[in-house]
């Protein structure tokens, strides 16, 4: 089979691969559409701890495929179904799986994380996703790429959940990457009074503005604290989440935020500078939650793909690029240019 395999930092080499076996009780799955996302990117860069000097893998997590074979031993599914592949899987001894929360689990294995991942013509899925739900019947009529954010959303879905989005908030978004876009759209479904989106990339701002935010503001012309505080009549935001890997944004989310206010670090910091300056007396005089999340479960997929299965959300546009998986390096720049939301590889 053809695959993108990572060899080393940029070095991403489109090259043949023998099919995967599967076990009795493992499935394979014929991959559809694999969207690179910034974790991707982190690993191509050579950014990224589950890839050290000297790994060789096949990265990509985001993935619709449908069945192609299936173990003796697995029931339920069917050849030829189409699903979406949920990445996370806990040990199943830890509390952190015992509770839901696969992804983090301190044994967790991951799907193009380190496991060979979704940027291949076909991919094998271990049996431990089977036993713990990573298999997720997506709807046919769904494009295969749009239905590959389910995994992004997922994510976004645990950071609103973390800070209990519901009618009537004023939510901030700071970043109009796709993970700002996604969570200025879930705010939007809902039901946010106003969504206001921070950026300071031009492109992004209007992307974000003909995506559906209420009000977008440019950080480094414009008082933010200003804009905000003039869209929630003098309060300031009762949501903010920092989906960008900014220090200042970080640091200026407890200045926007209302009295009682929830803010979300959705977004990591380099390894290597990961220390703000947190006004305690401000979280503390203003009752704020301050809270962070980092990834998806399992759960938090399923519950996404009965978003993107409903159609309630319009993901499409979010698909900005898309590029055979034999121009696998090419696809790589598209997604770092910083002009695309989602690029995603056709096998």
């Amino acid at each position: 089979m053809l695959a993108a395999v990572y060899h080393g930092p940029e070095d991403i080499r489109v090259e043949e691969r023998p099919c995967p076996e599967i076990g009795p009780d493992e499935a394979l799955i014929k991959v559809l559409n694999a969207n690179i996302c910034g974790t991707d990117l982190r690993i191509y860069k050579g950014g990224h701890r589950h890839y050290p000097p000297g790994a060789v893998r096949i990265p990509g997590h985001e993935v619709v495929g449908t069945i192609a074979a299936l173990g003796r031993d697995v029931a339920g599914y069917a050849t030829g179904q189409r699903v979406f592949v949920a990445p996370n899987m806990g040990n199943g001894r830890h509390r952190a799986t015992i509770s839901g929360n696969n992804n983090m689990d301190p044994e967790f294995q991951a799907i193009g994380i380190n496991l060979d991942g979704a940027f291949a013509e076909y991919l094998r899925v271990p049996a431990l996703a089977i036993q713990q739900g990573n298999l997720i019947p997506v709807d046919e009529a769904i494009d295969p790429a749009v239905a590959a954010l389910i995994e992004p959303l997922a994510c976004v879905l645990r950071g609103q959940n973390a800070v209990n989005v519901h009618a009537g908030d004023v939510v901030v978004v700071m970043g109009a990457g796709p993970i700002g876009i996604l969570h200025m759209k879930l705010a939007n479904l809902r039901g946010a009074l106003r969504t206001i989106v921070s950026e300071p990339a031009a492109g992004r701002r209007a992307q974000a503005q003909t995506l559906g935010a209420d009000r977008v503001v440019d950080p480094v012309s414009e008082d933010l604290r200003e804009v905000v505080l003039a869209e929630s009549d003098g309060r300031g935001a009762d949501v903010v989440i920092v989906a960008a890997p900014s220090k200042v944004a970080q640091e200026a989310a407890l200045e926007i935020t209302a009295v009682g206010g929830r803010i979300n670090l959705f977004g990591g910091l380099p390894k290597d500078d990961p220390i703000i300056r947190f006004n305690a007396n401000t979280v503390h005089y203003k009752e704020l939650i301050v809270t962070g999340t980092t990834a998806c479960s399992t759960y938090d997929c399923l519950r996404a793909a009965d978003i993107v299965n409903s159609g309630l959300l319009e993901l499409t546009p979010l698909i900005t690029a898309r590029f055979a998986l034999a121009d696998a390096v090419a696809a790589f720049a598209a997604a770092a240019d910083g002009q695309n939301l989602r690029v995603s590889l056709e096998p």
